[in-house]
């Protein structure tokens, strides 16, 4: 037996018992909220559905808090197979800015640098995407969940960042990836011609589906205080671009797990002789998840009865 996995318009018994295998909701993730506060508000809500205290919930891959899109949110024994729906393939719109840098390679951080323009094109920049596409070693952001020591690389480079010292990336080895396809959607702001690079082959892709706004909720002492209040999360920064001169682009990646966007932003700027990072990221699609079958919050509310 599968877990039952939620569709919008579907309304949830109120006995856990009648989910034995457990229950999926994919989550179109808001934009500034972490994966962590997505839990939290489906677990109050499924807690208070289901009249369970110790209710299990967890979820399989973490979404930056500047991103949106299929967050897979697992309630109880379906948090057994979180790993499994995590090592699926994802796929992603990736909105990267070319002539800038941060710390952190997505608006979290301010701009740190600025970058010459002069070999950045829309023909220099499709010229180098087969380049990416197939098994490769990354280096991961260190502004990253990944572990050194028993350590999270994200509290050594923030202690190392509000030092002011320099945030040293030779903390990280290179991981395995693979990027399965790239495509370009626009470049400099205005549609491009559409055409899917799988292992070199053109082919044609879907439309670029749109974003999301949305807000964070309150805590307080790190616990939801009334889930239907939301406000913005001021624990998330959203960095300034105004006036820097960059060239937006907007890039599909069909990718394993384990790969950063924000590192693959990092390297198609080192790439065209430039610097680039995350200005928007959108996941699109974990395994057989689509975004377009997601629910918002505001489903999950009306799924679990809330």
């Amino acid at each position: 037996m599968a877990p039952l996995v939620a569709r919008a318009g579907m309304v949830l018994s109120r006995n856990i018992d009648d989910y034995p295998e457990g229950i999926v909701i994919p989550i179109d993730k808001p934009y500034r909220w972490t994966s962590a506060d997505v839990i939290r508000k489906v677990k109050w809500m499924a807690v208070k559905h289901f009249g369970k205290k110790n209710l299990k919930v967890g979820h399989a891959g973490t979404l930056d808090p500047l991103a949106t899109g299929v967050l897979l949110v697992c309630i109880g024994k379906a948090t057994k197979l979180a790993d499994e729906f995590q090592a699926h393939p994802k796929e992603y719109v990736a909105g990267v800015s070319f002539g800038a840098t941060t710390a952190s390679y997505d608006l979290e951080k301010e701009i740190d640098a600025t970058w010459p323009l002069d070999g950045v094109s829309e023909d220099a920049l499709r010229a180098v995407l087969p380049k990416f596409v197939g098994e490769q070693e990354q280096v991961a952001p260190l502004f990253s969940a990944k572990s050194v020591d028993g350590k999270r690389v994200y509290e050594i480079a923030r202690a190392l960042y509000k030092a002011g010292k320099p945030v040293d990336s030779d903390i990280l080895k290179a991981n395995r990836i693979t990027i399965f396809g790239l495509e370009l959607l626009s470049f400099g702001g205005n549609d491009a011609e559409r055409g899917l690079l799988r292992d070199g082959a053109m082919q044609t892709g879907a439309p670029l589906v749109g974003l999301r706004a949305a807000l964070c909720p309150t805590r307080r002492g790190g616990v939801i205080a009334d889930p239907d209040r939301q406000s913005p999360n001021s624990r998330i920064n959203v960095a300034s671009t105004e006036g820097h001169e960059l060239v937006q682009t907007e890039i599909r990646v069909e990718c394993s797990k384990g790969t950063y966007i924000r590192a693959l932003a990092r390297d198609l700027g080192e790439a065209l002789g430039s610097g680039a990072f995350l200005h928007s990221l959108r996941r699109t699609r974990t395994g057989s998840f689509d975004v377009a079958d997601s629910l918002s919050l505001e489903d999950a509310a009306q799924l679990l009865s809330i």
